[in-house]
């Protein structure tokens, strides 16, 4: 009879130790073997969860695709830099990477000149600025002023520096042109640092001595640009005056006191707003 109740004691404890033994890993008494069934649970959640991670990679911006990257940035020209000048700061730049045999940083500029040419293409259509809309399209004449509307910051300030050398002027009246020389001074270096912000930004070029090469040359043609600009208003406002003069004379008629006597005043005038605009408007 003991014997008997062994039996049955052990028939009936062993398939309890055996589903205590499997609700650990699965919660219930499973019939399928808990390494199984997490292999295919993490198979099929990894199925579905792939597309989800890839979408969530594209929509933010992986560091392979450049999405995050400024293009003008890339090419190291100016948002309103002209169509001719992007082309040869990609190609320039097109030519070294080949040359290292860096075929990542070739596509990562083509990705960013073909980005902006679509931009201006979708701009052009869309209607922006004429900065922007018009980025590609030269001047009449190369070397002449071109169009480039300043911030109303620096308008403001270029307006305070012609109201303040022709009221100068005004009060005076006659001061041996030292109003225009500081006015000339003062709007050279408004233009030379207007043409230096706009300046592409390009990678240096370094000689035997560790200095810049191109660096003098660049600053060379802001100097010369900035000069041209400045002594080009003096220019027009002075031959305008004499125009005017010569202009009465030829109809036989007597100039005026008031134009005879204020040659300085009116010259002077004239150029403080026409450098306003040049330095506003123009670069």
């Amino acid at each position: 009879m003991a014997t008997t109740t062994t039996t049955i004691s052990t028939t009936f404890h062993g398939p309890k130790l055996c589903a205590s033994r499997r609700s650990r890993f699965s919660g219930a008494a499973i019939l399928t073997p808990p390494a199984v069934s997490s292999l295919r649970i993490s198979s099929v959640r990894t199925r579905r969860l792939y597309p989800l991670v890839c979408m969530a990679t594209s929509a933010a911006g992986s560091p392979h695709t450049g999405s995050d990257e400024n293009p003008y940035e890339v090419l190291g020209v100016s948002p309103i830099a002209g169509f001719d000048m992007m082309k040869a700061a990609y190609t320039r730049r097109r030519k070294d990477a080949e040359r290292r045999g860096d075929e990542e940083y070739a596509a990562k500029l083509e990705r960013a000149y073909d980005k902006i040419m679509m931009m201006q293409l979708h701009n052009r259509k869309k209607g922006v600025s004429k900065d922007i809309k018009y980025a590609d399209k030269q001047p009449i004449v190369p070397w002449g002023p071109r169009y480039s509307k300043s911030s109303l910051k620096d308008m403001r300030i270029n307006m305070a520096i012609s109201a303040v050398f022709t009221v100068w002027i005004f009060i005076k009246r006659s001061a041996e042109w030292k109003p225009l020389q500081f006015l000339a001074f003062a709007f050279f270096y408004r233009i030379f640092e207007k043409l230096k912000s706009f300046e592409p930004a390009t990678s240096p070029t370094l000689n035997e001595y560790g200095e810049d090469e191109g660096r003098g040359l660049r600053m060379g043609k802001r100097l010369l640009r900035s000069l041209a600009l400045v002594f080009g208003c003096i220019a027009v406002s002075s031959l305008g005056y004499t125009g005017i003069l010569n202009l009465i004379e030829f109809l036989g008629q007597y100039i005026p006191l008031f134009l005879y006597n204020n040659q300085e005043l009116i010259v002077t005038t004239a150029t403080s707003i026409l450098l306003y605009i040049m330095a506003s408007y123009y670069r």
